[in-house]
């Protein structure tokens, strides 16, 4: 498996927000901040009724901003994410069926991991890079750190507690990608 480019999309937006949209003035205010901010990526989480409805709106509105999609739980979700032909596809963890189903989109995607096991099943489907998620309830960056050790081959995106305060110190470990985190929208 080869998850699409997701790498190189990690490398070119090392802080990805995450955004819920409620409605489509949320769709203007989180296009507004990510300006302010020099940011041009968001993963919009598909955790409200209007999310594919938002993220429509965001790619005809604001063609500048890459999309990504997280919480992708179910392989059906897939197709309308196709259809939106969004940037990439992020899930909080993952299952044979729903990474082939990813891999076989030809949509960049990130599934989640965060215990060895995990780690090892990905691995074993072709996966090299995950999503840490929550970051900030399995171990933040000490995890990490030894991760490092036992997965050497791997690299991740901490999502979950991120902050002004942290994301950098969890950008300089060695096998992070890029972080995400909402804390640049407030």
């Amino acid at each position: 498996m080869t998850q699409n480019g997701i790498k190189e999309i990690l490398l070119q937006h090392p802080i990805i927000p995450v955004v819920t949209l409620q409605q489509e003035s949320d769709v203007h205010t989180v296009a507004k901040k990510l300006a302010q901010s020099n940011i041009s990526c968001a993963e919009v989480t598909l955790r409200t009724e209007y999310a594919l409805e938002g993220i429509q709106f965001m790619k005809v509105n604001y063609p500048e901003i890459s999309i990504g999609v997280g919480t992708v739980v179910d392989k059906n979700q897939i197709a309308a994410l196709q259809d939106l032909a969004v940037s990439f596809m992020v899930s909080p963890g993952s299952t044979p069926e729903l990474l082939k189903a990813m891999e076989n989109s030809g949509i960049a995607y990130l599934p989640g991991a965060v215990t060895p096991s995990e780690i090892i099943s990905g691995m074993g489907n072709g996966v090299s890079i995950f999503k840490f998620f929550p970051a900030n309830l399995f171990g933040g960056i000490a995890t990490l750190q030894t991760y490092g050790q036992v997965f050497s081959q791997c690299s991740f995106c901490p999502t979950g507690g991120l902050n002004a305060g942290n994301h950098k110190d969890f950008l300089a470990l060695k096998n992070v990608l890029a972080v995400g985190g909402s804390w640049m929208l407030k």
